[in-house]
């Protein structure tokens, strides 16, 4: 994919790696719209890249998550990729981890991400991309993270599902597995308190990676 002139939808772009990558998707000639919870946030990263059209939503509002698609190819006058950044961890044993804790890992890190992609399937153009940021969690479950770990990895299947379906017909389909980043994220846990976690990547090592994937998207539809 080229990113200069390309229209994307960036669902997360209020958090830190959502919202620098949104920044450097705009620097880098793309035409952005932001999607985000906290119409505060949601204010900056529009205006950091150049008043993008701006959406809010609720994870636990699928039907929302999805409208934004549309609502976002609406103001772009069409779309090229949907790279969806949002998520939220928690930590602790899984025996002392709530019921409603865990629905809400599985409505954040799963069902809304699904929800957005799977409306990108319908609104992108075959040519594009749909993305998804799961993380090395998938490959290897941390003690004491065990419902956060389950979360991604679920959406990491259905990841690896829907782009053999979409292997032969576009958009491409990716899941980007990124390391440890130090984005503040794990301060952000809905409950327990994160362990020490050895230094990771930058937010800007990160946005690297989503960058690099997207322009190699379209030569490198791995099935």
């Amino acid at each position: 994919m080229d990113i200069d002139g390309a229209r994307i939808l960036v669902p997360g772009a209020t958090g830190a790696i959502g919202g620098a990558l949104a920044e450097r998707l705009h620097g880098l000639g793309a035409r952005v719209a932001v999607a985000g919870r906290d119409p505060a946030a949601l204010e900056r990263a529009a205006k950091a890249c150049g008043d993008a059209p701006a959406f809010r939503f609720d994870a636990y509002d699928l039907d929302c998550c999805a409208d934004t698609v549309p609502r976002a190819a609406s103001a772009l006058r069409g779309l090229d990729a949907v790279v969806v950044c949002v998520g939220v961890p928690a930590f602790g044993p899984a025996s002392d981890t709530s019921d409603t804790v865990a629905e809400h890992l599985f409505a954040v890190n799963s069902l809304a991400p699904m929800a957005f992609l799977r409306a990108g399937l319908r609104a992108v153009a075959p040519s594009g991309a749909v993305a998804g940021v799961t993380g090395v969690v998938v490959d290897a479950a941390p003690v004491g993270m065990a419902d956060y770990a389950a979360a991604k990895t679920a959406l990491a299947a259905w990841l690896a599902a829907v782009r053999r379906e979409r292997r032969r017909t576009g958009p491409a389909v990716l899941d980007i597995r990124l390391p440890h980043t130090e984005s503040g994220f794990a301060a952000r846990a809905v409950a327990g308190t994160p362990p020490r976690f050895p230094r990771g990547n930058t937010v800007e090592e990160a946005v690297d990676r989503i960058v690099d994937d997207l322009a190699r998207s379209g030569t490198d539809r791995r099935g």
